[in-house]
């Protein structure tokens, strides 16, 4: 266990270092949330979901989706560390014509719905469940969330019908880094008590530190055997995460590093 733990580490150094690569070098994109939720797709990617990178759309695998689509950067270098494309395709992101946009795009191999506005993922993701229930499949759902976006009256509707349907096949994530565009979530829509929301609405509710890989994994395990109600996973997390003067920072919402910061922060993260 120590060894995979330690493996899934190197993993998230060498997502946070094409993170900062493929953002610098695009000169546009959403550092903070794409660094805070690294932990999370980590272990999704290298241990949690079932998927086969030659068979994109093999019709057993688990189904992710991004709901947070502007922290597209965390997934597409998961994706190239898996082997869905050429990592040469991560420094054309944003570019006019390339593959990789500035959201999910579900023309990427591995991606299943595109994303733009926020709070439609988790109605996306129930109808994925849904379906796996009516077609007697055994694959999971899970759903990437932010937590700004969670202000949203959409996701709680959504809440709602997961609850009444009981997906227990669906585990949502929320990536809690207490920052949205316009400052501190608490300031512009306090989310508090968020635990007691998702109990009142019906859903098993497991509370981490989003940068534990042991948590993590544990919290992912405890979704899986959980019957007959949907999951959310509160993950607590550091807006842009592993480089320090991006932490905590707001400006690095949606600001792309210049190349004396992308050179600073790679300095910072060390060797891949």
């Amino acid at each position: 266990m120590e060894e995979k733990i330690e493996a899934l580490r190197i993993k998230a150094k060498q997502i946070r270092r094409l993170i900062i690569e493929m953002l610098g070098k695009a000169k546009s994109g959403h550092p903070g949330g794409s660094l805070s939720s690294v932990e999370i797709v980590t272990c999704l990617y290298f241990s949690v979901l079932r998927h086969n990178p030659k068979q994109p759309n093999w019709p057993e695998r688990d189904r992710f989706h991004l709901s947070k689509g502007h922290c597209c950067p965390v997934v597409y270098a998961a994706l190239a560390l898996c082997g869905y494309f050429d990592r040469e395709e991560l420094w054309k992101l944003r570019r006019l014509g390339a593959m990789l946009q500035g959201h999910f795009d579900r023309r990427v191999p591995g991606i299943d719905v595109s994303s733009g506005s926020l709070g439609q993922g988790l109605s996306v993701a129930l109808g994925m469940a849904l379906a796996g229930k009516l077609d007697n499949k055994d694959y999971r759902v899970y759903c990437l969330l932010g937590d700004g976006e969670i202000q949203e009256g959409n996701i709680w509707e959504a809440a709602m019908a997961c609850s009444h349907f009981k997906v227990d096949n669906l585990c949502a994530i929320i990536d809690y880094n207490g920052f949205q565009i316009d400052g501190r979530v608490k300031d512009v829509m306090n989310l508090e008590p968020l635990r007691d929301k998702w109990l009142s609405f019906g859903w098993n509710v497991i509370q981490c530190d989003g940068h534990s890989i042991e948590e993590l994994l544990n919290a992912f395990e405890q979704a899986k055997i959980t019957k007959d109600k949907p999951t959310v996973i509160i993950a607590h997390t550091v807006k842009g995460k592993g480089v320090s003067f991006m932490e905590g920072v707001v400006d690095f919402h949606g600001r792309a590093p210049t190349e004396e910061e992308m050179k600073l922060a790679l300095k910072e993260l060390g060797d891949e």
